[in-house]
């Protein structure tokens, strides 16, 4: 087999998948100095004298920039490097006294069997696993393991500190269940403005059944007014970093509704637009409110003018209904059409206090068709106060 192919072969094993808690115990401890003593290397393992002090060897194990470990077959370690001290704590005499099992929380002898299968059959093997320190502390770390071809049957481990990565990846962790759980909607949209993600707020404000139904589909599909959802992307990737505004959106059946948009450039690491994220809040509710403060304010407005029009109408009226009684007095027994108007006069005043009052004790606003002369999209203008 190839070399490429060879290299191109790799098993990865995971070991204790979650951090330990609590230091390694003092019998491990003692295990590393007296139980390691006991082994000895097998028939197969290379001896000290075998892997050589070789200037050049010594060279290329120093610089490599992992912690490295020479061990044998059995997995008793022959060689280490500066960096290897570095990581465990150790010394190199110390650990040149040790087995890798006994830096690599969770394992045994089966593990040494599992790595030494492997490489027979030409593969790497890759560990995910915590290490441990000398004072009883723990790293997770990810561990290479291959034939040493310089010598004859040796087994090296490389192991690299990934506390940082595991971090990174908690946190990223964090971040998308925080935004998979987020009551906002967060969709994520590529330098054509097509959709790459959208997380289940979408979903349900949009009534859609999966996301998938959006992917790589124009993000202004969104919106009612294409041209207006258009602009706001323009001037994103154009000339603004930021935009917040307020656009109606449509729902999959066709239904609309208000959403407040604040949108950002999206950048990679290396400061490239490569995009822009979006976040969206349904603000029907908030515009039915505000709706409804407006028709209430309306309302009060309207009563207390018709309460200020009754109050300035009705002291003439009183005036006027006065009046209208001396009259038919004085007048009583002249012509018959003279007293039939003064008595059609009085009516009406009465009348016209009986409109008043009731105007007076309105309070609620409704209006109705004003002597049907509305129709059908022919109403202002043709309705009326409803008292």
């Amino acid at each position: 087999m190839s070399d490429e192919k060879m290299l191109s072969r790799t098993i990865r094993i995971d070991l204790i998948p979650d951090v330990p808690t609590e230091p390694a115990p003092e019998s491990r401890k003692k295990r590393v100095v007296i139980a390691t003593s006991l082994r000895k290397p097998t028939a197969q393992s290379p001896t000290r004298a075998q892997v050589g002090r070789d200037w050049r060897y010594q060279e290329l194990l120093q610089s490599i920039y992992d912690a490295t470990l020479v061990a044998g077959m059995d997995g008793k370690i022959l060689e280490a490097n500066i960096r290897a001290t570095d990581y465990l704590l150790f010394s190199r005499e110390e650990l040149e006294s040790m087995n890798v099992l006994d830096i690599i929380s969770g394992s045994d002898a089966t593990l040494i069997s599992s790595i030494c299968g492997n490489l027979e059959n030409e593969r790497h093997t890759l560990i995910q696993a915590y290490c441990v320190r000398k004072d009883g502390t723990f790293f997770p770390a990810e561990i290479a393991v291959n034939r040493l071809r310089l010598t004859d049957g040796g087994l090296c481990f490389f192991i690299r500190d990934i506390t940082l990565r595991r971090q990174a990846e908690e946190m990223l962790r964090t971040e998308h269940n925080a935004i998979q759980n987020a009551g906002n909607g967060i969709a994520v949209v590529n330098l054509d403005a097509c959709l790459e993600y959208i997380n289940p707020a979408i979903e349900k404000m949009w009534g859609l059944d999966q996301g998938e139904e959006f992917f790589d589909v124009p993000v202004v599909r969104l919106f009612s007014d294409q041209a207006q959802a258009s602009k706001m992307v323009a001037e994103l990737l154009n000339t603004r970093s930021t935009w917040t505004g307020e656009l109606v959106a449509r729902r999959k059946n066709g239904s609309e509704f208000f959403v407040q948009v604040s949108a950002t450039r999206n950048r990679n690491a290396d400061g490239e637009l490569v995009g822009i994220v979006f976040s969206f809040v349904d603000s029907s509710d908030r515009k039915r409110a505000e709706e409804a403060m407006r028709e209430a304010e309306r309302n009060r407005v309207v009563l207390e003018s018709l309460g200020a029009a009754c109050h300035h109408l009705g002291q003439p009226a009183t005036i006027l209904q006065a009046n209208l009684e001396l009259l038919n007095i004085q007048l009583a027994g002249s012509d018959e059409s003279v007293q039939n108007l003064i008595k059609s006069s009085m009516e009406n005043m009465d009348r016209l206090g009986e409109i008043l009052h009731k105007l007076h004790a309105v309070n609620q606003y409704q209006t109705s068709e004003y002597l049907g002369m509305g129709g059908p999209g022919q109403t202002d203008g043709c309705r009326i106060i409803k008292i």
